[in-house]
């Protein structure tokens, strides 16, 4: 019966115009509507059939400022067990590599971990490595990019897809992965499970309950930075072609032009 922890992100819907704040160029996350990323439904649910087929417990663990309470409920909603929400100023602009740090630190509090899951990349991050700097910081086996994931005893196998076909990799528990969109198609909360995820627990750390010092994390003292940004241009019309017989030619001439062609 594994214990299976989630890890989690709420981010800005790709729906949303995204923009970024003045003075550090962080996303500002004020500025669109939030939502639980993606790939972190999909790695929920795989982790409750998981808990549905083997038993165990699910535990979601989520970093982020007061409002990621909102994503955090929603995987609560979906089945998870309890949740754990890292919350702490400090922590604003972390990179990946901070973000993994804080998201091991948290991980070091809870007993028994067998297995964590994630999604490959965050939607507003893309940096897609958390989840393997996380594995170097515990030093467990890190299986990465998934489309199948199988627990079987101590062991867990799955199947990654490349540009240069499909790998299978094992490795034994305790183990971090990763998965993709192709892994499953993520549950709908019920209205059973969206009133039962308001009584379930929701343990808070600070920076300080972790023992991590503030001066290493956060945006001040993140390994990259942004020293500036250009708006997108705002969009304009299209070029008309009137196809007078010539249309074909005009167009082809256009895209050559754009050395689109």
């Amino acid at each position: 019966m594994p214990n299976i922890v989630v890890l989690i992100k709420q981010v800005p819907d790709t729906w949303s115009e995204r923009k970024l704040s003045d003075g550090d160029y962080t996303l500002d996350r004020e500025a669109a509507d939030a939502i639980l990323d993606e790939i972190n439904e999909r790695a929920v649910e795989e982790a409750l059939l998981i808990k549905e087929a083997q038993g165990g417990e699910v535990t979601v663990l989520a970093m982020g400022p007061e409002r990621a309470t909102e994503a955090i409920r929603k995987a609560l909603s979906m089945g998870a067990d309890k949740a754990i929400h890292v919350k702490d100023d400090a922590i604003h602009g972390s990179d990946a590599v901070q973000t993994a740090w804080v998201l091991a630190g948290a991980l070091g509090q809870i007993e028994g971990i067998e297995l964590v899951i994630a999604g490959n990349e965050a939607t507003d991050g893309r940096a897609g490595a958390v989840p393997a700097i996380i594995a170097e910081y515990l030093g467990i086996p890190q299986l990465t990019h998934l489309r199948k994931l199988t627990v079987d005893g101590d062991k867990i196998s799955g199947e990654r897809e490349t540009d240069e076909g499909v790998f299978k990799l094992e490795a034994n528990l305790p183990a971090i992965v990763s998965v993709t969109e192709k892994i499953n198609e993520p549950r709908f909360p019920s209205f059973k499970g969206i009133m039962a995820a308001k009584k379930k627990e929701v343990q808070t750390f600070t920076l300080a309950d972790l023992g991590i010092d503030p001066s290493t994390v956060g945006v001040g003292n993140a390994g990259t930075a942004v020293s500036g940004v250009t708006p997108k241009p705002p969009r304009t019309a299209g070029e008309k072609v009137v196809d007078e017989g010539e249309g074909g030619n005009q167009v082809a001439q256009y895209l050559i032009g754009q050395k689109i062609i």
